[in-house]
């Protein structure tokens, strides 16, 4: 008996945090069980139809076996990187992603660190709900909304410019290719950066506020704080969010890009991966070589993901 504790003495001091993780594991209980419900749906949706996957290495026919097909090997693959579209999209991808991170992401973070040092609550409020707003509406709408606005015919932009005179005949915006990427991103930003700028809200909600006193008591004026305490406290919240924006930034945008662009014109400035592999690949019913794009859309996604958190955990934040 001796011996036998002994070795499980031994186990234990070998393995400490095994026994400590399953004893939060099971104190935690409620918690993890409200989470299985997430982990029940995204083992549904996300990771059984993984499967078809296989699709990008066949010549698939709808209705068919998924496993009777032939295989082609990387056919589709090299189709998709001989394609005289090749560059465009993936330029077109890589430009509208870049934009999108570069003014789409420090937007919402400069929003949630102005409101904060709004006192008035009613004001605070008013805008917090004007920015949250244009979120819950269908890009279908806001599509709407910007073409309206743009529109050679009545449009309030063309109607400003003109009664400034700083033109003389209207533009037609939506056409040109040389606006298409400031309209597009500057719509993304409008539409988003109230909603995303709750979580970074809710992280300065969480600053002790006896730092800010200490802080005021030293002479240290608003700015200060803000550079001193504000961002030192919330960074672990913003790099754990600029992981995950990185790791989505071949994600150019699907339905924006849709509805923006819907003139022929400008499909050398707008055609994105996705949109590429709706336009090629299902309309024309080539999903092996949809799924081809979307299998090497994914690879690329998830090594940049792997290395935006590799390069985090040196700062002591990361996603695992």
């Amino acid at each position: 008996m001796a011996k036998g504790s002994a070795g499980l003495e031994t186990k234990s001091l070998l393995n400490p945090g095994h026994k400590s993780k399953l004893r939060r594991f099971f104190t935690q209980i409620d918690i993890q069980l409200m989470v299985l419900p997430a982990l029940v749906f995204i083992f549904i949706f996300s990771y059984i139809p993984m499967y078809g996957v296989l699709i990008a290495f066949q010549d698939y026919k709808l209705g068919s076996n998924l496993l009777n097909n032939n295989w082609v090997g990387l056919k589709h693959f090299i189709q998709f990187f001989n394609a005289p579209e090749f560059n465009t999209v993936m330029r077109n991808t890589i430009v509208i992603s870049f934009l999108k991170f570069f003014f789409g992401f420090p937007a919402p973070i400069i929003l949630a660190l102005m409101l904060n040092e709004v006192r008035k609550m009613l004001f605070k409020r008013v805008v917090q709900t004007v920015t949250y707003l244009p979120h819950f509406l269908s890009w279908v709408v806001i599509g709407s909304m910007v073409t309206s606005i743009l529109s050679v015919d009545n449009g309030s932009i063309n109607m400003l410019l003109q009664k400034l005179r700083l033109i003389d005949d209207p533009i037609n915006f939506l056409s040109m290719t040389e606006y298409f990427w400031t309209i597009l991103v500057a719509t993304n930003v409008w539409k988003e950066i109230g909603f995303n700028s709750i979580v970074f809200l809710a992280a300065i909600a969480g600053i002790d506020p006896h730092l800010y006193e200490t802080a005021s008591i030293d002479g240290a004026s608003r700015f200060k704080q803000i550079r001193l305490i504000t961002l030192p406290c919330i960074m672990p919240v913003v790099i754990i969010f600029m992981i995950l924006a990185i790791g989505n930034l071949l994600n150019a945008g699907f339905e924006d890009i849709l509805i923006l662009a819907s003139n022929p014109a400008l499909r050398e400035v707008s055609d994105s991966l996705d949109v590429y592999v709706v336009r090629v690949g299902i309309d024309n019913y080539r999903y092996s070589y949809a799924t081809a794009i979307g299998l090497f859309k994914a690879v690329i996604s998830v090594t940049l993901l792997t290395m935006a958190n590799f390069l985090a955990r040196r700062t002591g934040n990361s996603l695992w």
